[in-house]
Formats: structure tokens, C-alpha cells, sequence
């Protein structure tokens, strides 16, 4: 004989709420870590203003912005979530301009710093240039988290393992990779807790599930509420699972007989 737990209706409603509330606190923990990017080039006040909201609205972690953005997006978000600022440009420039550039951004409120590496010496390996560059934006950011982006598509497993190691050898605390698994898997490999790892380029619920399974930390988003969407959707239908049939059940009674029923016909 099939054995089993059984639920009558209202357990089942019950248990599905239960499974929704469930659900919808993962969902605010994981939104927590999101970084809503707004430091693209076509980046308006406009678009700036509504990034910055729908960052503070979702509690994601913070906002990634241009270093001319920095002030805007730190009198928008007014210290309640983290002005992260993309500095090094191109990667290309000296070190000495990346610091200075670094200095300002942080007066201008930036609480993060991600730094573009000069991807030439990560191209030909010139591992000790990246780590004099990251060591010296290491001390022009002083306190504030340094994350070395390791994110252009230019960029492979090699060039990833190499600008890990520069950065766990520079100080940084974090890197960032393209949200790959396979780029992923790299930088934490080599990162070898040393420093944290977190993934860029997120587009929906399910990539954003699995990074996260697989080590990121962090991840960033052009688009957060379309990923909050998504998972708010899948945590009210999973919770349907159990209170859907259960309920039209409930409310199904067996047919009687126009005999059984007195009926005259």
C-alpha cells in the first residue's frame, strides 16, 4: 500500500503560503547582492534617476556608474545603497591617472571602486605590471572595496587566471567576471578564496541562479526588476502547486441521483 503525507484543503493553502513566504524571503536575500548597472555610455540624468530608484526599491546592493556620475548617483540613492564607480577607462591609461581618477570618484562619494585593468599586459602577460597597477589604485582607494573587473569580451580563461592572481597579489578584494560558468569556475579556481568573485552581464532569474550556485557573490544587472519579476512569478506559482487542486478539490461534491435526490423528472 502507497503510503504518504496527506493534506486537507486548508493545510494545503496553508502550506502554500507558507512555501510563497518562503520563497519571496530568498528572493529579497538574492536582491540584496544585485548591482543595478548604469555606467553605459548612453546613461542620461534621466536614466540615472530611474536605475538609482529601482535599485532602492528592489534593496539591491548597490549602483554602478561612470565616474561622472558618481555625485548624481550619491545624492539619488542618499547613502542607502553603494555608488559603485567603474574607473580605468578604456584600461589603457597609466596607473597614475587611474589613482587620481580613483581619489576624486571616492570624494565625490563613491563607497566601491571596480577597475578596469590595462588589457594589453593582459594580453601578453605582463603579470607584474598588473600587479603594480592594482597594488597602487589599492592604496588610492584606502578603505573602499576594490573590485578588478575582468569582464570585456576580449577576455578568456587565460587572460581571467592571470588578472585573478594580479589582483589577489594587488590587494583587491574582489574581481568580476562575464556571467560564464566556465569564466566563473576559472576565477574561483584561482581566486583560491583569496578574493571574492562576482559575475556582470546577468539577463534573467535562472542564469542568476545558477551563477550564484556556482560561487558569484555578487552579480550585476542592467535590468534588476526584470530578474525580481522573474522570481517573484516562480515563487507564487511554485506556492500554486499546492493550493491550486487541492482547492478546486475542496470545492467539488459528489452528484446525486434524481432517484437519491427526490428530483421528479
Amino acid at each position: 500500500m502507497e503510503q504518504g503525507t496527506y493534506l486537507s484543503p486548508a493545510e494545503a493553502v496553508e502550506y502554500g503560503e507558507f512555501k510563497r513566504a518562503r520563497r519571496e524571503a530568498e528572493v529579497a536575500v538574492t536582491l540584496q547582492k544585485l548591482v543595478a548597472d548604469a555606467s553605459r555610455r548612453e546613461t542620461d540624468k534621466h536614466v540615472l534617476r530611474s536605475v538609482c530608484d529601482g535599485a532602492l526599491k528592489l534593496h539591491c546592493y548597490g549602483v554602478l556608474v561612470s565616474p561622472v556620475n558618481v555625485a548624481e548617483a550619491k545624492k539619488r540613492l542618499g547613502g542607502r545603497a553603494v555608488v559603485a564607480v567603474l574607473a580605468g577607462g578604456t584600461g589603457e591609461t597609466l596607473p597614475a591617472v587611474k589613482k587620481y581618477e580613483v581619489k576624486r570618484a571616492i570624494r565625490a562619494g563613491a563607497g566601491e571602486v571596480r577597475l578596469v585593468l590595462c588589457y594589453s599586459a593582459l594580453a601578453l602577460g605582463n603579470a607584474a605590471y598588473l600587479k603594480r597597477e592594482v597594488r597602487k589604485v589599492r592604496r588610492a582607494a584606502g578603505k573602499k572595496p576594490l573590485i578588478v573587473s575582468l569582464e570585456d569580451h576580449s577576455l578568456g580563461e587565460r587572460e581571467v587566471a592571470l588578472g585573478v592572481r594580479a589582483a589577489a597579489e594587488g590587494g583587491a578584494d574582489a574581481v568580476c567576471v562575464r556571467g560564464e560558468t566556465e569564466l566563473l569556475a576559472c576565477a574561483v579556481k584561482c581566486g583560491a578564496d583569496r578574493v571574492r568573485v562576482d559575475v556582470s552581464g546577468v539577463e534573467n532569474a535562472e542564469q542568476l541562479r545558477l551563477l550564484l550556485k556556482a560561487g558569484a557573490r555578487r552579480a550585476t544587472a542592467e535590468r534588476p526588476e526584470k530578474l525580481a519579476e522573474e522570481m517573484y512569478r516562480a515563487a507564487a506559482e511554485e506556492a500554486a502547486l499546492f493550493t491550486e487542486p487541492l482547492a478546486e478539490e475542496s470545492v467539488e461534491k459528489p452528484r446525486l441521483s434524481p432517484e437519491k435526490s427526490g428530483t421528479v423528472l
